[in-house]
């Protein structure tokens, strides 16, 4: 039985070879795989209109994006899996950081929100956790600020070696919990909104602190043409993707069906309108 522990528990039932690979990838950014996707945005946004015809006056492709990533994890649970001291754990919930900016502007400042779904919340629910915790960050300062700026009040080399002992509890789970409350890189996913640059997406690297699996940038929508089944041309309006992804928490077949689950989510956004038939879980 796996036992339970803060951000989750330890996930025991697993095979030799993947119970061996993080010791072999012991840091993250070994162990990143990038995935680049498009997808269609006509039907993104034609849900977009009928969400605000219903009153969600700021919805938008962030909440579509994180609404088909909380289906996703529903159905596919090990995408929520981080590694933690060379060991594979599961997340009690669904974690997902989010840089900002306060302020669109060259000096405008930048922080990070993190934002807990539960698999089972429909679009509805998203869309309230994604809005509160944003008017929560355009606060003068949140918590995560707060820690940055007492880490940043510490001299140099003290300061170094603050963030070493951080890290070393961290590998053994001693972390309290305010500080990875606080902390951004630990997520199920950090994704960042290139769109609101109007610039194509970044392949960002994942962080070797913390425990995030999985960071994903989209960017603003752009014009491409495509062909129909008869050869005929057609012009479409895409989004584009990038993912990384610690391979470690899953194989390649499962991460391969996972992610095509979520591009179904964000093509049929209407789906997410209920709550998932069935959440599968993870032990």
């Amino acid at each position: 039985m796996a036992k339970r522990m803060k951000e989750g528990f330890r996930v025991k039932d697993i095979d030799a070879f993947s119970s061996f690979i993080p010791y072999v990838m012991v840091e993250r950014s070994d162990s990143q795989n990038t995935i680049n996707e498009s997808f269609d945005v006509a039907p993104t946004e034609k849900f977009i209109r009928e969400m605000r015809a219903e009153g969600l006056d700021s919805f938008g492709v962030l909440h579509v994006i994180l609404g088909s990533y909380v289906r996703m994890v529903s159905q596919r649970p090990r995408t929520n899996r981080y590694i933690r001291g060379q060991k594979v754990w599961a997340r009690n919930d669904i974690t997902v950081s989010l840089a900002i900016k306060r302020k669109m502007s060259l000096d405008g400042q930048e922080t990070t929100i993190k934002m807990h779904f539960q698999p089972d919340y429909d679009i509805y629910q998203v869309y309230k956790v994604i809005n509160d915790a944003i008017a929560e960050g355009m606060k003068p300062t949140n918590n995560t600020d707060s820690a940055a700026a007492a880490i940043c009040a510490i001299p140099g080399l003290v300061r170094k070696f603050a963030l070493w002992l951080l890290k070393t509890m961290d590998y053994f789970n001693l972390l309290p919990s305010f500080l990875i409350e606080a902390s951004p890189f630990h997520a199920s996913l950090f994704i960042t909104n290139m769109a609101s640059l109007n610039i194509p997406p970044i392949r960002h690297h994942l962080y070797n602190f913390g425990n995030c699996p999985l960071f994903m940038a989209f960017g603003a929508k752009r014009t491409m043409y495509d062909f129909t089944e008869e050869g005929d041309p057609v012009k479409k309006r895409v989004i584009d993707i990038v993912v990384n992804i610690d391979e470690r928490t899953a194989d390649g077949y499962y991460w391969a069906s996972a992610l095509k689950q979520f591009k179904y989510f964000v093509t049929h956004p209407e789906l997410l309108k209920s709550k998932p038939e069935t959440v599968v879980k993870d032990w």
